[in-house]
């Protein structure tokens, strides 16, 4: 099982938290997505490079960086900067559904150009030390926005190409779209990884079952919605759930730097984490009114006794 890229979620802090607690249960993540940007800041102060950093990822689950653009100069000495810090394999990002990155063909907004797409590949691929895998969607607002990409990845070595059975416009509304899926799958030369909507692990079983071709399944809200999910275990268990939410609140405490930065923080994670637990929906939104840190901290850990 692999994570799935949540921004400011599925970050270092998490990964290490999580591999601390549930040790190889999962096996890869692929990290929140590095943005290209001119004159791109190589260091600690960058947050989005300091969260694949080796020397930050110590103890954490094994990572592959995720690039988001599209200039390939950019992507190159990106990509191959990583490859010198060890990172055998880059993701490139072609699934973000954020309208204002697809409005300027990013993320999904590049699934309708198969032309722009390959003529990147084309200088891409070969200038990189590393290899590259692909994390898209059916398309931006046209699932046939993948048949028309097949024949495109199929003529490069791409590691692996991971599916989230949805169009850009939706976001995450709706369902997968599992038949079209289906369609690409056998189509695809590079293994194909399954992404969308597992949030149990019967979830996981029936894709597995239906699709016995794909190579894996990535998981993202359903870490955060039960984190021990990876083994399988029932959701109403929450002994295990409750001593990483612990941990991981520990850990934010001791790693961000202010109050306002450690609630924030908190409060992300609360939206999604408390559904590990056996409280009502009525008692997590009691926390996500709060304002103090002191009273955010001790409303969580009540919970978790």
């Amino acid at each position: 099982m692999i994570l799935a890229p949540m921004q400011g979620l599925t970050e270092v802090l998490f990964r290490r938290v999580y591999e601390e607690c549930f040790p190889g249960a999962i096996a890869l993540a692929v990290s929140p997505f590095i943005a290209l940007t001119k004159n791109l800041r190589f260091s600690t102060d960058n947050a989005q490079i300091a969260d694949v950093l080796p020397e930050n990822n110590v103890g954490s689950i094994p990572v592959i960086p995720q690039i988001l653009g599209k200039e390939p100069d950019e992507f190159i000495t990106l990509g191959n900067r990583l490859y010198d810090l060890g990172y055998n394999e880059i993701n490139w990002n072609m699934g973000c559904p954020m309208r204002a990155i697809a409005a300027k063909h990013r993320g999904s907004g590049i699934l309708p150009y198969p032309d722009e797409v390959r003529s990147i590949l084309d200088q891409v691929v070969p200038a990189l030390k590393s290899t590259l895998s692909v994390k898209v969607r059916l398309g931006l607002k046209d699932k046939n926005d993948i048949f028309n990409l097949v024949p495109v990845f199929n003529d490069y070595p791409l590691a692996s190409v991971t599916i989230h059975p949805r169009l850009g416009c939706q976001q995450y509304t709706g369902h997968p779209d599992l038949d079209t899926f289906g369609e690409v799958l056998p189509l695809l030369k590079a293994p194909v990884i399954y992404n969308g909507d597992i949030l149990t692990a019967t979830d996981a079983r029936r894709i597995r079952e239906r699709f016995p071709q794909v190579a894996d399944i990535m998981v993202g809200r359903g870490v955060l919605y039960n984190p021990s999910l990876p083994l399988e275990m029932k959701t109403e268990d929450s002994t295990l759930n409750s001593q990483f939410i612990r941990r991981l609140m520990e850990d934010i405490l001791l790693r961000l730097p202010t109050d306002e930065s450690r609630i924030r923080k908190m409060k992300e994670y609360w939206c999604l984490l408390w559904k590990s637990l056996p409280i009502s929906e009525m008692q997590a939104r009691k926390v996500l009114r709060q304002e103090k840190l002191t009273i955010v901290e001790k409303m969580i850990c009540d919970f978790l006794q």
